[in-house]
């Protein structure tokens, strides 16, 4: 057995379009160590910064790293073939890229490419200790990581989870994806941007604060965001019908008041609804813990399985 192999150890990175975070994880599911480093643009900026994540790493540890690398990547991903490819967020579109392959080189351990989402809803079912779950990353974007059976559900074009995508108003905004109204432009980072701008910060976070101060119109663009990933929730359960519905994302670092405004959403949803309102979807909603780098973690978990 190599070196690499016979490490019990797993490295996970977490690579997106600002930054890319890194974990060390024990057998045991411990982080042992972590890094964060801004993600370069493009093919080699990619490469570079996982090069250079992984290299902190071992100076982290104080030793040089032989273990798996499991990396999650916004995109398509096809596992198989270790290709990525529509990774706009990444600088990186068009023809399909050989990124495992590539890291690989670079690295010199095995590398396993994931989707992003998918990877952190491997963390999420660690997280909550179930088998059937769904993981809701409200991050710049909106999309699923989907877990049946202990299984990733992936889908056919690796598309499985792009609830963001989902057009709920005929009259509402454009979507990047092409079509008119999507959840993605109420219940989203970036929808959060343009509704409630502001100079400084996370405009979750002031978003939220001012509601909670009293602010009417704070208030009323809280709802309708909360309101989006309510609505989301609900189709999740409607479709896939997950023991539970693990809340994350960039958007989800506002903590415990999402949930609460969230699971308020989905209360009022049902009120007209009994056969909605006996689903129990608020009771089904949880989120991941602050500052828990779930997607590192998820992208460890798929090194190691």
């Amino acid at each position: 057995m190599s070196a690499a192999r016979a490490d019990a150890r797993t490295i996970g990175l977490d690579i997106g379009g600002t930054k890319t975070d890194g974990v060390v994880v024990g057998a045991d599911g411990a982080v042992l160590a972590q890094v964060r480093s801004s993600t370069g643009s493009g093919a080699e900026g990619v490469l570079a910064t996982a090069e250079q994540v992984f290299a902190e790493l071992g100076r982290e540890l104080g030793e040089p790293l032989r273990c798996p690398v499991g990396v999650g990547v916004p995109g398509l991903v096809d596992v198989g073939r270790g290709m990525l490819r529509h990774a706009v967020n990444l600088g990186v579109d068009g023809d399909d890229l050989p990124l495992r392959d590539l890291l690989q080189q670079r690295l010199g351990v095995p590398v396993v490419l994931e989707n992003d989402v998918n990877a952190a809803a491997l963390a999420a079912c660690a997280l909550v200790a179930a088998d059937d779950v769904v993981y809701l990353s409200v991050g710049t974007g909106l999309a699923a990581g989907l877990v049946v059976d202990g299984r990733l559900r992936r889908g056919e074009h690796g598309a499985a989870g792009e609830i963001g995508h989902l057009p709920v108003d005929p009259a509402g905004a454009a979507c990047g994806c092409g079509q008119t109204g999507c959840l993605e432009t109420v219940a989203s980072g970036r929808a959060l941007a343009r509704a409630w701008p502001t100079p400084d910060g996370p405009p979750a976070a002031a978003l939220f604060a001012a509601a909670a101060g009293g602010d009417v119109h704070a208030v009323e663009v809280r709802d309708h965001f909360c309101w989006g990933v309510a609505s989301a929730v609900r189709a999740l359960g409607l479709a896939i019908d997950p023991q539970c519905i693990v809340l994350g994302g960039g958007v989800s670092e506002v903590g415990e008041p999402l949930r609460v405004e969230v699971v308020r959403q989905l209360r009022a949803l049902g009120e007209g609804s009994p056969f909605l309102a006996s689903l129990g979807l608020a009771d089904r909603v949880s989120m991941v813990p602050q500052h828990y780098p779930v997607a590192a973690v998820g992208a460890a978990l798929v090194a190691a399985r």
